[in-house]
């Protein structure tokens, strides 16, 4: 038999594909070709059945999926460190939204993107759910960038730069995305920031685009106590309760945050096939609470992870957030055997994957797939010695040990450097903006 052609093969020490859980491959090569996984097989095979145009050999690392940061606002790296240390509504009302009221534009958010694309793609992450205004520029960022980002079309019931009302916000949403239904990194989900900031009309007319379009809604949900007080003066009822009035409920809906939550409506979320993004840094930092992960995961709903945004954790390094979700998860538990460290890859990987319902094309190492993969060198003193690759990627390894980094089989960071964007001139840009803030 002639031997198949392929752009490249990756031998690495461990290759991890995610499916099944718990796997961790020696002496096995994986072979991409055309942006696609072909194989994954043990090393004499792929020997004697492909020939490679690129052999690659990568002593001391463990390869597997890039990881999928499912909940974030890419542009507010620009606020990293601007109002630390206050709760989410005095943060929000007083510093933040005044803050983008006087700045958020579509220079802001490209800038403010390619900042985070740049930690994001060298910490790891090949794929983001996004939510912020001016996605267009988001986008056009993200691609500069070759990263995989899920731009949320955002809305809202007040005016801001981007859009005057709520008609508005979806009428530059939905046309944004018919204008790059082409692009084969970019995809689409609704997302209407909060139950506070969203009335019944708005959350009807999501509802009805959800299920005519098959998107993903992308909300925060039960994120704070005040948010639940807000429902029972306002509407009569918690938030989820009023989301399953209007029909949001079902396998489209991520639910961002979901700390506050009652045995009844984690049974809810998991009837309904709900998905949450865990985002536990941003949980920590605001007080805004411990979500419940170990029950929800138990009640059988798809948890994935997030770093929410740079301003309010600060950092967009998945791989320390899925440490301390893997924590916290055995803390609020109080059982140390709740989230192994097997499930918690599994979170920040192929359940963010789901939850965005691209499990299909990424998510895992596994033939027909996406080739978005990373490369994390384990030959390094704080993943040393490396008795279970798993478990020292969890616990132990930090965002500097990934070293190499594909998307759809382009490689976009080399010996840790990413190749896709202008280092040097992205940091100069935050500089820039950095003074303007400071100004006002």
């Amino acid at each position: 038999m002639t031997p198949q052609t392929v752009d490249l093969r990756i031998d690495a020490d461990w290759i991890i594909p995610v499916v099944p859980r718990g796997a961790a491959l020696t002496d096995h090569s994986l072979l991409v070709h055309a942006g696609r996984i072909v194989a994954l097989v043990a090393r004499a095979q792929a020997q004697a059945a492909y020939v490679a145009t690129r052999h690659l050999r990568l002593h001391g690392h463990a390869l597997l999926p890039g990881l999928v940061n499912a909940h974030t606002h890419a542009a507010m790296t620009l606020l990293r460190g601007y109002a630390d240390d206050l709760p989410l509504m005095t943060w929000l009302n007083e510093h933040i939204w005044p803050a983008e009221a006087r700045h958020a534009n579509a220079e802001f958010v490209r800038d403010g993107t390619r900042l985070a694309c740049l930690e994001m793609l060298r910490g790891g992450v090949t794929c983001c759910n996004d939510m912020y205004f001016f996605a267009e520029a988001t986008l056009e960022a993200a691609g500069e960038a070759g990263m995989r980002l899920v731009a949320g079309l955002i809305l809202l019931d007040f005016p801001t730069a981007y859009a005057a009302d709520a008609d508005d916000y979806l009428a530059k949403g939905l046309a944004l995305r018919d204008a790059w239904l082409d692009r084969p990194l970019a995809h689409f989900a609704l997302a209407p920031h909060a139950p506070y900031t969203v009335g019944d009309r708005g959350l009807e007319r999501i509802a009805t685009y959800a299920a005519q379009l098959d998107l993903p809604v992308h909300m925060h949900i039960h994120e704070t106590e005040d948010e639940l007080r807000h429902g029972q003066q306002h509407y009569g009822a918690r938030p989820l309760a009023r989301l399953h009035g209007l029909g949001l409920l079902g396998p489209n809906l991520i639910a961002v945050h979901a700390v506050h939550l009652n045995e009844d409506e984690i049974t809810l979320l998991a009837r309904q096939g709900c998905h949450v993004v865990h985002c536990p840094a941003s949980n920590l930092k605001l007080a805004s609470g411990f979500a419940p992960v170990a029950r929800l995961l138990a009640t059988g709903v798809n948890v994935a992870i997030g770093t929410d945004g740079a301003a309010s954790n600060n950092r967009l390094d998945l791989l320390s957030e899925t440490r301390l979700a893997a924590l916290l998860g055995k803390g609020v538990a109080n059982d140390p055997a709740a989230l192994p460290a097997a499930q918690a890859l599994e979170m920040a990987t192929l359940a963010g994957a789901r939850a965005l319902g691209l499990d299909g094309v990424i998510g895992s190492l596994e033939p027909g797939k996406s080739a978005d993969i990373i490369a994390i060198d384990l030959d390094h003193p704080a993943t040393q010695p490396c008795h279970d690759p798993i478990a020292q990627i969890v616990y132990s390894a930090g965002c500097e040990q990934v070293r190499r980094v594909w998307v759809a089989g382009r490689e976009v960071v080399a010996d840790g450097h990413c190749r896709s964007l202008d280092e040097a001139a992205v940091l100069r840009r935050a500089r820039v903006w950095r003074e303007r803030l400071a100004r006002t």
